[in-house]
């Protein structure tokens, strides 16, 4: 195989500032682990979180904003990829619904883009045309109420939005509510079945932000920001039932931090999850029956607070996006154990806090 075959491209979200401009695209070796210096790919303001189209070569980015074209709502982008240079074009950009958008996924067959709003704790689908723009909004569901944190938790706040692998419902945290929401999913139609909605508990003050499902789809993994945990959950009857949660941090530890991003290895065999504060990744054991997590390490980040981290399509590589100290870290998976070994290999990007390699299949 030529080593071009072998180059993904990726592309890199970020919160602009005076050291970033908006999205950032780079090529990564999966055989070497070497990522390429980030280059501007498209000026945008705070395009946090990414998503790219299963099929053709768009990406999808929200921006994270409180104001958009004098409404009160933030933003989701459409760009088509150059798959030659990374450079992004502008297809269009449509309201997200809802203040300070901060997750965005896109169903398995390409016809809607799912959108959390965390500043206004409401989630939203919007229709993808054929020609890979975005439509108004469609479907929008806003969260109310509150938790027991009175400074955290005294309204909803959306924080993630992601379509089960089946594409067959979509799944919500809401870190305001401490709560995992089912609802059915009609892509083709972009809508949201908010009359026959489920939703999972998590305990009171932990504050769910991210999930992410076992290959097997079966388990899913919730990893709680406020209270540094990740909870293991089985779908039964349309919901969740909890079956364990862990700690990310060590014992030994009892400085302020905050858990943020949670994937599990292609293999199913391992479970990690991101410390800011301790810059960590806290790496688990997957029971392949259970699902049940057993540690196995905490690994630093080199540098400081992991807002999110990426493991590339071989599962051989864990990328951690440090955004505080502007670098990307690249680590080596153990195949057996799942331990990262840092490579010493580190690219500087202003403020990096999402990455997204474009399928092969896009190209």
């Amino acid at each position: 195989m030529s080593a071009e075959a072998n180059s993904r491209l990726l592309y890199i979200g970020t919160y602009t500032g005076a050291k970033s401009k908006g999205i950032y695209s780079a090529r990564f070796d999966s055989d070497t682990g070497k990522l390429s210096a980030p280059e501007l790919a498209a000026e945008t303001k705070n395009p946090t979180f990414l998503a790219p189209h299963p099929r053709g070569p768009i990406l999808y980015a929200v921006s994270e904003i409180e104001n958009f074209q004098g409404m009160k709502t933030g933003a989701v982008s459409a760009f088509s990829i150059d798959a030659k240079t990374g450079k992004l074009s502008l297809l269009n950009e449509e309201p997200s619904s809802g203040g300070g958008p901060c997750h965005l996924a896109v169903d398995k067959t390409g016809k809607c883009v799912l959108v959390a709003n965390y500043g206004s704790g409401s989630f939203a689908a919007l229709p993808i045309e054929a020609d890979g723009k975005l439509g108004e909004p469609r479907s929008k569901i806003q969260g109310a109420g509150s938790s027991i944190n009175k400074e955290r938790q005294a309204g909803p706040h959306a924080h993630q939005i992601i379509n089960d692998p089946a594409n067959k419902f979509a799944f919500g945290c809401d870190l305001g509510l401490d709560k995992v929401f089912i609802w059915k999913l009609e892509p083709n139609e972009a809508l949201l079945d908010s009359e026959n909605a489920h939703f999972a508990p998590v305990e009171p003050g932990a504050g769910p932000r991210h999930l992410a499902f076992h290959p097997n789809g079966r388990i899913v993994y919730v990893i709680n920001e406020m209270g540094s945990t990740i909870s293991v959950f089985y779908r039964a009857k349309g919901t969740l039932v909890e079956s364990q949660t862990v700690s990310t941090l060590p014992h030994n530890f009892h400085g302020n931090t905050t858990c943020a991003e949670v994937q599990v290895h292609p293999s199913g065999k391992f479970v990690y999850g991101s410390n800011r504060g301790h810059d960590s990744i806290a790496v688990f054991a997957a029971d392949t029956k259970t699902g049940k997590l057993t540690i196995v390490e905490h690994q630093s980040t080199k540098g400081k607070t992991p807002r999110h981290f990426a493991i590339d399509p071989t599962g051989k590589w864990l990328l951690a996006e440090n955004q505080d100290s502007d670098s990307i870290v690249i680590f080596r998976i153990d195949q057996k154990t799942g331990k990262l070994t840092p490579t010493g290999d580190k690219v500087e990007v202003g403020a990096p806090v999402c990455i997204r390699f474009v399928s092969e299949s896009a190209r």
